[in-house]
């Protein structure tokens, strides 16, 4: 084996021209424009080698550790070298084509193997991991699948933890990913189609659909919109979610990430389409409605009585984690009169000597309260959450003492921060994150008023998104009464009949039983 150096080659093509022409009949023309194409990577490896009767020249050609070594030699070099050159009876090579196919269908014991005809197909193989063989006298060469590298295992996502419930999570790995999800939808009606996004990452991106489930208009939607993506670089489905969105300059994310197969395959029951992306071990679901943000995968996997109490209080979780901090500025700034007299007088007399009016001072509690949550992601974990907890213990109890801060409004961001903490989808955490500070602002400058007309503005603002067509506050707005039992409780599944009404869906029954208008 050798390793490519560079050449000056000023006479041939630039690389860009060069890469879009078809593999030659020469085997050294092939190897001086790969030579040329490859130079300065040290991690390419050539092997030249003659085989038949008489000597025919070839090469294999790979990236070190891309590939199985094992492969390479055994299954692709030893039956080359050896079987062929020990045969008494040659093949007969009276066509351009015998050898090739003789190679391919009688000598070659490996699965995956197939035929290509360009330079641009052996470039991305090659860095794909695959090995390509190219024959003298051919212009057609052949890719054999020897892809293998460190890879992590198959663990349980550290962002979606679940009591109940697989605990698998999705990898780096494209094809580990694509397994999971073939492990659990076994029909031939669940299709994965490639494409590759990325003029120099070459990113393989996979779009997975249910056949007869999905929208035909969304699928198409949906690769249309991956198509039109012109980037250099594709390193992970946030990429894309940013590229295909309806909407570019909201906070509100129109896609979900997910890292559990098992919520990616109740997704695409559902009509859903799902974008893989290699690298990447987060699933994008496309399309989505912030209703479902406040829906974890957990809730189906219990009794559906205690699903739907949990799922409700997440749904209290998350007005209090958006507006209770702006309540309590609105309230001890101008509604006294809403508060009972011993607690107003307990408050008051927390508040003497407090040198910030109730905004300030809330302001200054959730800033803060972001920086030690930022901290605690950004350390090692061994010691992110102490540092967490101690800082936030700390740093309270020591504004406290200096009379910086009131105790009650110590209380209210605590209770603000645990409610945050409550929702599933990490997207609805950060639409909560951001939107709360627009509510604390608008509660000093207008008390009530202020948070009823930030509310009606943001009301507004998220009634007229739309995620591929789907709207935003689906079903609330436009309200749906058939698939809210599906929303703010879990339907049990004995009376789950018909999936949830996506535009142009195919097939709404889910099982057997009294049809029902939508549902989940």
């Amino acid at each position: 084996m050798r390793i490519i150096k560079h050449k000056n080659q000023a006479k041939l093509r630039p690389p860009e021209e060069l890469i879009k022409q078809p593999i030659s009949a020469s085997f050294q023309e092939n190897l001086d424009r790969l030579s040329r194409l490859l130079s300065s990577c040290s991690d390419v490896v050539i092997k030249e080698f003659s085989f038949g009767q008489p000597g025919i020249r070839a090469g294999i050609f790979f990236f070190d550790g891309l590939v199985d070594k094992y492969q390479v030699e055994y299954s692709l070099l030893k039956p080359l070298m050896l079987e062929l050159n020990m045969q008494n009876n040659p093949p007969p090579v009276n066509s351009i084509q015998d050898m090739l196919n003789y190679v391919e269908t009688r000598i070659l014991n490996m699965s995956e193997l197939k035929k290509l005809d360009s330079l641009q197909d052996v470039c991305h193989h090659m860095t794909s991991g695959d090995t390509v063989l190219l024959i003298d006298g051919y212009t057609e060469g052949l890719v054999a699948g020897t892809r293998s590298w460190e890879a992590r295992a198959v663990q349980t996502p550290e962002n979606e933890i679940t009591v109940f419930g697989p605990k698998e999570g999705f990898t780096e790995t494209l094809r580990f990913n694509t397994a999971l999800l073939r492990r659990k939808l076994k029909s031939t009606q669940f299709k994965m189609e490639s494409l590759t996004i990325g003029r120099v990452t070459k990113t393989d991106v996979i779009v997975c659909y249910i056949d007869n489930i999905a929208p035909a208009g969304l699928v198409e939607e949906v690769k249309k919109r991956l198509e039109n993506i012109d980037i250099d670089a594709i390193l992970d489905t946030g990429y894309i979610a940013e590229l295909i969105t309806d909407y570019k300059w909201t906070i509100f994310t129109q896609t979900e990430h997910t890292e559990k197969p098992d919520r990616v395959c109740g997704q695409l029951l559902e009509g859903k389409v799902c974008i893989i992306a290699d690298g990447s071990p987060m699933a994008l679901i496309v399309p989505i409605s912030f209703p479902e943000y406040m829906i974890s995968p957990e809730d189906y996997y219990v009794h559906f009585i205690a699903a739907s109490l949990f799922r409700m209080l997440r749904f209290v979780a998350f007005l209090m984690a958006l507006l209770l901090p702006s309540l309590y500025v609105a309230i001890i700034t101008y509604h006294h009169e809403m508060i009972p007299t011993p607690l107003l007088l307990t408050i008051a007399s927390t508040r003497q000597g407090i040198p910030f009016p109730a905004f300030l001072e809330a302001l200054l509690l959730e800033f803060t309260f972001e920086l030690l949550r930022e901290a605690g992601l950004r350390l090692p974990r061994a010691v992110g959450p102490a540092v967490s907890i101690v800082g936030a213990l700390i740093i309270g109890d020591s504004a406290v003492r200096a009379g910086l801060v009131s105790t009650p409004m110590v209380v209210v961001v605590a209770f603000t921060g645990i409610a945050s903490f409550v929702n599933p989808s990490y997207n609805a955490g950060i639409i909560i994150r951001i939107a709360r500070f627009g509510f604390l602002f608008a509660s000093a400058l207008l008390g009530f008023m202020g948070i009823i007309i930030a509310l009606i503005l943001m009301m507004l603002r998220m009634a007229s998104l739309s995620s591929f067509g789907l709207p935003y506050l689906s079903p609330l707005a436009p309200l749906n009464l058939s698939q809210m039992g599906d929303i703010l409780v879990r339907r049990p599944w004995f009376n789950n009949h018909n999936r949830p009404y996506i535009g142009g869906m195919q097939n709404v029954v889910r099982q057997a039983g009294p049809e029902q208008d939508g549902g989940r």
